[in-house]
């Protein structure tokens, strides 16, 4: 009730594990709007994942009504692009950027080791990749990575380069939307004040999570009204190694002298038997802000630990735990779930229970925007609304198979970063250096496909330009080769399809351009 009601100015919100601070934001929300304090459009809401912030943007409709769908509710990355989309001019960027994801950002980075002929065995791309995402998480520049070593030249050297391919490709990486807007409010008074004008109050969920560029942006926008509030806990802080600091929770009260503190501590979903497992690892740390969680759910199985001499024995103690479960307590297969650290940690388990005939299912895998036909249709969309993007082209150029050649699609590439031009727009005209006459016809046939799609971008909604994609590209008889394994990746498109579809539902009117970036996101 006291975060729920506080009334103006900052609020920080120290929410024990299983407290319900998801409930008591939205709570705070929902009274925010129904005692007429903001505007539902006037609040901003951030949460760390989309799903999260779905389920606040549903929970408050409930309570406040239709109202409630013109919040501002999002992850950070979703709220930067939208806000991004608008100012790009500002920025100098192309309102329609997309947006590079992990693979992309490998392809990008194996084309900068290439072009400036570093080792990538030397130079893994895996290394560099976390490097460049850690700068740009602490608003690092390549001109402000310290030169202090011939490995820090180095990565100042792909960095650049690789700044320099996004802007050929008109694509912005996932830690670039947070950058270029904290870039945006830093340089541009006019646009700062807009937004803070805008946003009369700012809400923060999974606080503790935040890094640097996360943590500026957040002030800037809340400096003027003040009226931040910021939930997490510092004790669930397991990101250090993506830049969260867990500082930013720590010192809030540092940068807000006179926030209003509360403090969520009582449990509602473990036995105490477990709170005090847990709170006897964690009080160890020399970093936490004083709390201990209560329950009303005395008693409870006190947590067993059990130490194995090898991967081997672990697992085969596991299974042994299974069958005298099922046994002495009547336990289905079901009910047990087997958590590990890494992934490669499962093939001892999997080993284990497959050769004692022990069922089980193995959640994760390929994910499903990882899958290669997903991500093939995917990159036909972003190349349709966006001829820049050269890593789409390359990626769906040849499928299905034009007989258009890796040689073919760098000259191409070449000629259009050297023009400052368009793909589309090299192809169209004509003759490109390098490019041979045989590959002409092929390039000028997929040229057209191309711009049946594009011709239908304004008109058709994201599922049916999947359908039209499927239809021009000839997709479905290039996946469906009569194997199983071809109509699994059928099934995909489909899945594919669905989600498209369940997009254009919630919200008739956004279309390619914001399906692409919750594809992303």
């Amino acid at each position: 009730q006291e975060a729920v009601t506080h009334g103006d100015g900052p609020l920080l919100i120290f929410a024990g594990a299983g407290s319900g601070k998801t409930r008591v934001l939205t709570a705070r929300i929902a009274y925010l709007i129904a005692s007429h304090r903001v505007w539902p459009d006037r609040l901003l809401a951030v949460t760390f994942t989309n799903k999260a912030a779905r389920e606040m943007r549903g929970r408050v409709e409930t309570l406040v009504g239709e109202g409630a769908g013109k919040m501002w509710v999002g992850t950070f990355h979703s709220t930067a692009v939208r806000i991004l989309r608008r100012e790009a001019q500002r920025l100098g960027i192309p309102s329609s950027f997309v947006i590079f994801d992990e693979d992309d950002t490998r392809a990008a980075l194996r084309r900068v080791l290439d072009e400036l002929r570093l080792d990538p065995k030397r130079y893994p791309i895996g290394a560099l990749s976390n490097s460049i995402s850690q700068a740009k998480s602490e608003l690092k520049r390549p001109e402000d990575i310290p030169n202090r070593s011939y490995q820090d030249e180095i990565l100042r050297r792909v960095y650049d380069s690789y700044q320099e391919v996004l802007r050929r490709s008109g694509g912005l990486d996932f830690d670039d939307l947070i950058m270029k807007l904290v870039e945006l409010y830093s340089t541009d008074a006019e646009a700062l004040a807009k937004w803070r004008d805008r946003f009369r109050h700012v809400l923060v969920d999974e606080y503790q999570d935040t890094n640097r560029a996360q943590y500026v942006l957040v002030n800037l926008l809340a400096q003027e009204h003040r009226n931040v509030a910021v939930v997490g806990d510092d004790d669930q802080s397991i990101y250090r190694f993506r830049g969260a600091d867990i500082r930013n929770i720590l010192d809030f009260k540092k940068d807000y002298p006179d926030a209003h503190v509360v403090h969520l501590e009582q449990n509602y979903r473990s036995s105490q038997a477990i709170l005090d497992a847990a709170h006897s690892v964690i009080r160890s740390n020399p970093e936490r802000a004083p709390k201990r969680l209560w329950t009303d759910r005395a008693g409870g199985e006190k947590v067993m630990a059990m130490q194995a001499y090898n991967e081997i024995e672990e697992a085969e103690f596991v299974a042994d735990e299974v069958e005298r479960l099922r046994k002495t307590e009547n336990r289905g297969y079901s009910d047990f779930a087997v958590l590990y650290r890494t992934n490669a940690q499962s093939r001892a388990f999997e080993d284990v229970l497959a050769r004692r005939r022990i069922p089980y299912r193995l959640v994760g895998g390929i994910r499903f925007w990882e899958r290669r036909e997903v991500k093939d249709l995917v990159a036909y969309l972003r190349f349709c609304f966006n001829p820049r993007d050269a890593l789409s082209f390359a990626r769906i150029v040849s499928v299905p198979s034009r007989k258009i050649g890796n040689v073919t699609v760098e000259a191409i590439n070449s000629f259009a970063r050297e023009a400052e031009s368009d793909i589309m727009a090299i192809l169209a005209g004509g003759s490109v250096p390098g490019v041979p006459k045989t590959a002409i016809a092929p390039l000028q046939g997929f040229r057209a496909q191309v711009e049946s799609v594009r011709a239908t971008m304004g008109v058709l909604r994201p599922s049916e330009l999947i359908d039209h994609v499927i239809e021009v590209m000839d997709l479905r008889r290039h996946y469906l080769d009569g194997t199983p394994q071809g109509e699994a990746r059928m099934e995909n498109l489909n899945e594919l399809r669905g989600l498209a579809e369940s997009f254009d539902d919630r919200d008739p009117a956004p279309g390619l351009e914001d399906f692409l970036a919750e594809v992303a996101l």
